[in-house]
This record gives C-alpha cells, sequence and structure tokens, in this order.
C-alpha cells in the first residue's frame, strides 16, 4: 500500500510539473491586424482563467443597424507553443501564441507569420510584417 501510494504522489508530482503556467490571468484586448481595423471591425480578446484555461472571444457591432454579433470558446488549457481558435458564427480559425504582452499570429505548428496586413499603419512602407499585437488591460 506504501509503495503504492508513493508511486501515486510521484505521478501527480509529474503532471503538476509538466503543465505550463499561463502568463497572466484575467481579460486582455487585442488587434493583430493593423491595417484592417475600422468601424465594424470585430474587437477581439483573450480571458486567462485560474484553472489554466484560455477563452477567446470577440465583439462586433455593424455600424448600419447596430446589432451586435460576439462570441466566446473555450481554446483550451494554455500553451505556450500554438493555440487554436475556431469562432463558428464567421467559420473563422486561426493559430496565436502568446506571452505576457503580446499575442502573435502563427501556423499550426506555432511558427509566426508574416503579412502586409500585419504592417503598422505607420510603417506602410514595410512589407510582410510579424503578424503580431499588443496585449492591452
Amino acid at each position: 500500500m506504501k509503495k503504492v501510494f508513493s508511486v501515486l504522489i510521484l505521478c501527480i508530482s509529474i503532471l503538476s510539473l509538466a503543465q505550463t503556467k499561463a502568463p497572466f490571468t484575467g481579460k486582455r484586448d487585442f488587434n493583430i491586424e493593423q491595417g484592417a481595423s475600422g468601424s465594424g471591425t470585430p474587437a477581439y480578446y483573450l480571458d486567462v482563467k485560474k484553472n489554466g484555461d484560455v477563452h477567446f472571444g470577440f465583439v462586433q457591432i455593424n455600424q448600419a443597424d447596430g446589432t451586435e454579433t460576439k462570441e466566446e470558446i473555450n481554446a483550451g488549457q494554455y500553451n505556450p507553443t500554438v493555440m487554436k481558435v475556431h469562432f463558428k458564427t464567421y467559420n473563422e480559425t486561426f493559430y496565436v501564441k502568446f506571452d505576457k504582452e503580446k499575442i502573435y499570429l502563427t501556423d499550426e505548428k506555432g511558427k509566426i507569420q508574416k503579412s502586409d496586413d500585419c504592417c503598422p499603419v505607420s510603417e506602410m512602407a514595410e512589407l510582410n510584417c510579424n503578424c503580431e499585437g499588443t496585449l492591452y488591460q
């Protein structure tokens, strides 16, 4: 019985060490594609829960009639390599990774994407900027 208990404690310790801690808890707003912002553009956010679950969401207000569209999904436990986000409302899927201050648009393997759409307006002469955004509290 003592051996079983020792093995159980060892397994729990290994599992707790294997989990990666999220860089923060709470809600942060973000915008990755700088050139795509404007009236009617979805406002994206992520919300890291105390248990490590990461929720992504958006709110969009139609400028013509004032209707609001919103959705929030649970993308699972925080993963520093890559997280898949799928919004059913617009059948939109993208991959991201984030740290304490920034969020990055990635491919399925976690490689940061580059695009002209990700260049800041102040740097429109640049091409293929990293697709990253600041996380705002």
